[in-house]
């Protein structure tokens, strides 16, 4: 007793008049002329009629408003048939029931579509009041901030703002700012240094005596510089794969490719090390190529990074067994666990580290954790990693060591932005009255990996 929407009913009706012969309902042969065409607007002033809703009787500002809100769609495709001629007319008790069921229907159709629409507009809403204040904010740090900024920069106003996330128009800008240029280059220092790469990725095409000796001069054989150069061709084609924007043939594949070559001949005594382009790879995606580049080497020169990249083991162990301090003391129960499971803090962190999560983290988040690493410091990026932790305590707390592992390894795609960072915000980074820096700084005095508490 039920019909398919009007399209279909329309569909078919003009398929049968094409044949010009008469058509069949189900159970009975009828006249062709049974069988014209229904328009739509009819279909909807019988199902409007006996409904007892004409359009007539609602106003068209009304009409329109309903509509561009939370009109149902495809309710119009519910139609309660009389049944055919041919056939015995229905008991008024069974189309009562009939009735009855086609209503109730059609209200669990509206309801259903209502909540949705619901839904919809205030996803609408939220991403317009979001966008808004982007807007507002991008007008604050480029009119208000950036001009002003060494006198503003560690303002209350500004780190609330900053914690907040940097507007993407300004966030290059104020990375750069944050991160500055202890190392003093220059855009002719960037130049210089991607010429000797180009000159060094030639030579290793066809490589001659004057190369050999230079190669032995600098330390480093033939074999690895060529094998540094392998790993960052194989390392671009793995950076952000999903965006294909640094693959061979992408847009920033030659930039990339670029930088990371310059700073291998910037700094031949680290060299390239694996996460790199990652790094390298966000900081193009906010600023210049010659911006990015001072960016990269100032980043990468900071002593947790220069830790990481030319593996201080000393450390690099000083570094985790800090963070377990404050592990235990923010996450005692989670802490107790891993140690049940014999489960080290470098298995999740080196890689998190290395790539300061851009690798771990959706990249909206991740840039957002840069954001506040620019304005806080290395501290962050272990207060993240907390964060993280405190976020899926209660799922890691019933894995085994192979179940955190790949887990925290690979994070799910996921995240919210507002959970993780409120979970950051409950991370306290004080220990016993010291701070991340005293903590730190009193693991390598005693000259041991292993903090005592």
């Amino acid at each position: 007793f039920f019909s398919v929407s009007p399209s279909v009913l329309m569909k078919e009706a003009g398929v049968l008049e094409e044949q010009r012969e008469p058509g069949w309902k189900l159970f009975g042969k009828v006249p062709h002329k049974e069988l014209s065409t229904k328009d739509s607007r009819k279909i909807q002033k019988e199902y409007e009629r006996r409904s007892g809703q004409s359009s007539s009787s609602i106003s068209p500002k009304k009409n329109v408003k309903r509509n561009l809100d939370f009109e149902p769609l495809s309710t119009t495709a519910l139609i309660l048939e009389n049944r055919p001629a041919n056939l015995p007319a229905k008991p008024e008790e069974e189309a009562q029931k009939h009735r009855q069921e086609y209503e109730e229907m059609v209200a669990q159709a509206k309801k259903r579509e209502l909540k949705e629409a619901q839904k919809r507009k205030k996803q609408l809403e939220d991403r317009c009041k979001h966008e808004e204040s982007i807007g507002n904010a991008a007008l604050t740090w480029s009119q208000e901030i950036l001009p002003n900024w060494q006198s503003m920069c560690s303002s209350k106003r500004v780190r609330d703002l900053w914690w907040q996330g940097l507007p993407p128009s300004v966030r290059g800008k104020v990375w750069s700012l944050a991160i500055g240029n202890e190392l003093n280059i220059t855009d002719e220092l960037y130049n210089i240094c991607l010429a000797r790469a180009k000159e060094k990725w030639n030579a290793f095409v066809a490589p001659t005596a004057a190369t050999e000796t230079e190669t032995e001069d600098t330390g480093l054989s033939h074999a690895d510089r060529e094998a540094s150069l392998e790993l960052i061709k194989l390392d671009i084609s793995r950076t952000f794969p999903s965006l294909c924007i640094f693959q061979q043939g992408g847009p920033y594949h030659d930039v990339l490719h670029s930088i990371l070559g310059a700073y291998t001949c910037y700094r031949p005594d680290v060299g390239y090390v694996q996460g790199m382009s990652f790094i390298a790879a966000v900081l193009i995606l906010n600023m210049n190529t010659a911006d990015a580049f001072i960016a990269f080497a100032n980043l990468l020169n900071k002593p947790c990074q220069m830790a990481f990249y030319r593996v201080d083991h000393s450390l690099m162990l000083t570094y985790f067994a800090t963070f377990e301090v404050f592990f235990e003391e923010n996450l005692p129960k989670l802490f107790a666990h891993f140690k049940n499971n014999s489960l080290s803090s470098d298995i999740y962190l080196i890689d998190w580290i290395f790539t300061l999560y851009s690798k771990s983290l959706p990249l909206d988040i991740a840039c957002r954790v840069w954001d506040v690493f620019c304005r806080d410091g290395e501290e962050f990026l272990f207060r993240t990693a907390l964060g993280i932790l405190r976020l899926y305590e209660d799922i890691l707390t019933h894995m085994d060591f192979i179940h955190i592992a790949q887990f925290l390894t690979r994070l799910p795609d996921y995240i919210s932005a507002e959970e993780i960072f409120s979970s950051i915000t409950t991370i306290n980074m004080n220990s016993k009255n010291k701070k991340w820096a005293q903590a730190l700084q009193k693991g390598q005095d005693r000259g041991s990996p292993l903090l005592k508490h």
